[in-house]
């Protein structure tokens, strides 16, 4: 087909299409002559046309990258100086290998380029711009405007419906305003097809882009996508933690040890959050009293200060101490009835009682040295520690009750906030001076009835008014735990780094009982059963009752027991 053929059929083909009669019509508006072609996806063009085995063009895409993967082993941390697991004679092999768990190190799994992904780096406009730096600017054919002389134009027309087509005219006409190729030097050289792919291969690799579908704006996200960050390495999990010391322990006579306990409560959850520490803040000559059912103390029972958790801190969280005497004859009230009616000024009236007391305590101790019964309690309110933080003022008496100084403290002011407020992570250490005491009642010895005392204490209550009090003073302080406590037991009352001296008077970690569920995964092997004896209900036995012990003994068969 010669080039007048050619002219006459663009020139029919064009003549009647809406485009061209929108130009010669003096508008602006381009119709477009095809619908436009969607891209292709890629994505799916890859699931529809998996690559052969062989290697292609489009291996690389749906391949992994070969070193994106990579396993490393890190060495695990551990927090106490000893493993804490049991030795590997006493286990059988199954059991062997489920507690290595807890001590072999870590293998992790890592991914190199999980960092260049939108899932990781998503595409804002910010690092579009910084992509798109030194990028040259594409500029295409159809984006450029459509400016175009009139006359010229018109003289154009006027010539090519002058000159007939297909003369030599014409054909010389477009000859000259046609842009000479440029040359091809080597057209007719013989090359190698490896060299020619390699230049060209070369050639393509000018100028590119290092993330060039990075520039791609990212897409518009339908549903809701999940971005999940790389996980930490799993450690032990702890709450806030709270530091508890206790310094001293008064009465007013002193004849008999009195041993303590402390403990966190949640009303709200009515649950008890914490297991039980204890304290002996006894002198040296009381404990002389026991030297016949004590042996050589161990260093963890000398603690006196404690390190409690709390995961889910609430207003409603109690520090209840407990205080403890050696069991003797008679009835709780009766047991008390001294603390609450002697005085240290009535010393000399009262002589011959303070002795005839000591001789009975001297008695008990020698026979039932060894048990224990309640003898009074008391609670702190967290909250009110917190608030005590901001003003340095201390308590009036209260008009309700009378009694004065109950809690010699910063402040008492509640906070008008709610649970958000409750953070014992950070705040001022403060230490309280708690000068009353409730008697313990022996009807009342359970946690439902602790419960009903804890929610009173937080508004004026008459329940509270009928509770006899003994006149003690005990100083506590309450701060923030460190970091990294110095002279720390764990609970398994291991030594917790850094320990540098084992003979210091430690400071225990109190585990910590939930109220509610904390998702964490465990990475420490603990092996410890808490049984704590509610109540023991003899109503319907007849005739004089004896005071009962309560033997606990934990049995690995029908015969033989492991420990009690």
């Amino acid at each position: 087909m010669v080039a007048s053929e050619v002219r006459k059929q663009m020139s029919r083909e064009h003549g009647s299409s809406p485009q061209l009669s929108e130009r010669r019509s003096g508008s602006h508006q381009t119709v477009p002559l095809a619908e436009v072609v969607e891209p292709l996806d890629v994505e799916e063009f890859l699931a529809a046309h998996p690559p052969e085995a062989e290697s292609g063009h489009l291996r690389d895409l749906a391949d992994f990258p070969p070193d994106d993967l990579e396993v490393i082993q890190e060495p695990r941390e551990l927090r106490t100086l000893e493993p804490g697991v049991p030795e590997e004679g006493m286990l059988d092999m199954r059991t062997q290998d489920a507690v290595k768990t807890y001590t072999e190190d870590w293998l992790v799994v890592r991914r190199r380029y999980q960092g260049l992904s939108t899932a990781y780096t998503p595409i804002t406009p910010q690092r579009q711009r910084e992509r798109q730096q030194g990028l040259p600017r594409q500029v295409f054919e159809t984006d450029e405007p459509e400016v175009e002389d009139v006359e010229e134009r018109r003289r154009s027309s006027g010539s090519l419906d002058e000159t007939p087509r297909g003369s030599w005219a014409s054909s010389i006409f477009d000859l000259r305003n046609s842009v000479p190729d440029a040359p091809l030097p080597g057209l007719l050289e013989r090359t190698a097809p490896e060299e020619a792919d390699l230049r060209n291969a070369a050639l393509r690799r000018e100028g590119r882009h290092p993330e060039i579908l990075a520039l791609f704006p990212a897409p518009d996200e339908d549903e809701a996508v999940e971005r999940r960050s790389p996980p930490e390495m799993p450690r032990e999990h702890f709450g806030q933690r709270i530091l508890v010391k206790c310094l001293s322990l008064k009465f007013e006579i002193e004849f008999e040890p009195i041993f303590g306990s402390l403990a966190l409560y949640d009303i709200k959850e009515k649950k008890k959050i914490s297991e039980n520490f204890y304290f002996d803040l006894n002198s040296e000559a009381v404990k002389g009293l026991l030297q016949g059912h004590s042996a050589p103390p161990a260093i963890s029972s000398l603690a006196r200060a404690a390190i409690f958790s709390i995961s889910h801190p609430s207003p409603d969280i109690f520090l209840v101490i407990r205080l403890e005497k050696v069991l003797q004859q008679g009835d709780i009230g009766e047991c008390c009835e001294p603390y609450m009616v002697l005085r240290e000024a009535d010393g000399a009236k009262n002589k011959e009682k303070l002795e005839r007391l000591r001789t009975a305590a001297e008695q008990f101790c020698s026979r039932l040295g060894r048990y224990r019964m309640p003898f009074a309690w008391t609670a702190v309110h967290l909250r009110n520690v917190l608030s005590s933080a901001s003003a340095p003022e201390r308590d009036p008496p209260d008009p309700d009750t009378g009694r004065k100084g109950t809690w010699k403290r910063r402040t008492l002011d509640r906070l008008s906030v709610g649970d958000e407020a409750c953070g014992f992570g950070n705040f001022r250490p403060a230490t309280l001076t708690i000068t009353n005491f409730f008697k313990q009642e022996g009807d009342r010895l359970s946690d439902e009835d602790l419960y009903k005392f804890l929610a009173d204490m937080r508004r004026p209550s008459s329940l509270l008014r009928r509770l006899r009090p003994i006149t003690a003073l005990l100083k506590i302080d309450i701060s923030p735990a460190p970091e990294s406590p110095h002279y720390c037991l764990s609970p398994e009352l291991l030594h917790v780094r850094p320990y540098p001296d084992p003979r210091v008077r430690p400071t225990k970690e109190i585990l910590e009982f939930p109220a509610r569920e904390v998702f964490a995964p465990y990475t420490m092997y603990r092996n410890l059963l808490f049984i704590y004896p509610q109540s023991l209900n003899f109503s319907s036995r007849q005739g004089s009752m004896r005071n009962i012990a309560i033997k606990v003994q934990l049995m690995a068969g029908a015969r033989s027991s492991m420990r009690r």
